[in-house]
């Protein structure tokens, strides 16, 4: 990435506008935040209110983190982002929670996608990495539609708070040069 270039406030798909956060969106969040199930793969959670609040007062980071809203109903439905490393070029994460009730629509699909494209084509990456857990399988799957690669898969990697256990995690990564060739 480029430090000459301007981080986005806001990004937008078919169905999804990616935005900053505001503290209007603490119910939101908590709706989802606070349920075991939402963030069983997660390495927080669930939240206390206080937890919430103190996530979306540090959410502040322009072009990285976005609340997620669905166009139709203007209602805050997840949360995601986008991590570079200016020295290597390599955005050494994206990540994604969506509410449960809008899992299996496309959703997560589609802002993955605009992480991808954001940043592929506006911070000019050159790698871009995300990882879950090996039995979050629509997680993987999202990935995999946006033509991201599993790379590794690593034994008991990732503290499962929810379920008291180590479990295993898969990573996965694309490169520019494989993304703009498919597109």
């Amino acid at each position: 990435m480029k430090k000459d270039i301007p981080l986005r406030e806001t990004l937008e798909t078919k169905s999804l506008l990616l935005r900053a956060f505001t503290k209007e969106d603490v119910e939101a969040v908590h709706s989802w935040a606070s349920d075991p199930e939402n963030c069983r793969y997660m390495a927080w959670g669930p939240n206390t209110r206080e937890m919430t609040v103190e996530f979306v007062t540090q959410m502040t980071t322009p072009g990285k983190d976005f609340a997620v809203v669905y166009k139709a109903t203007g209602e805050v439905i997840g949360s995601c982002g986008i991590y570079p490393d200016e020295e290597f070029d390599t955005a050494i994460e994206i990540g994604w929670i969506l509410h449960k009730d809008y899992w299996q629509k496309g959703y997560g699909s589609e802002l993955a996608g605009e992480l991808i494209r954001y940043g592929f084509e506006d911070l000019r990456l050159r790698r871009i990495l995300s990882n879950c857990a090996a039995t979050n399988y629509g997680s993987y799957r999202v990935m995999e539609r946006n033509g991201m690669r599993r790379e590794s898969y690593q034994k008991k990697a990732f503290w499962a708070r929810i379920d008291q256990e180590w479990i295993d995690k898969v990573e996965y990564a694309i490169l520019a040069e494989e993304w703009f060739a498919k597109k």
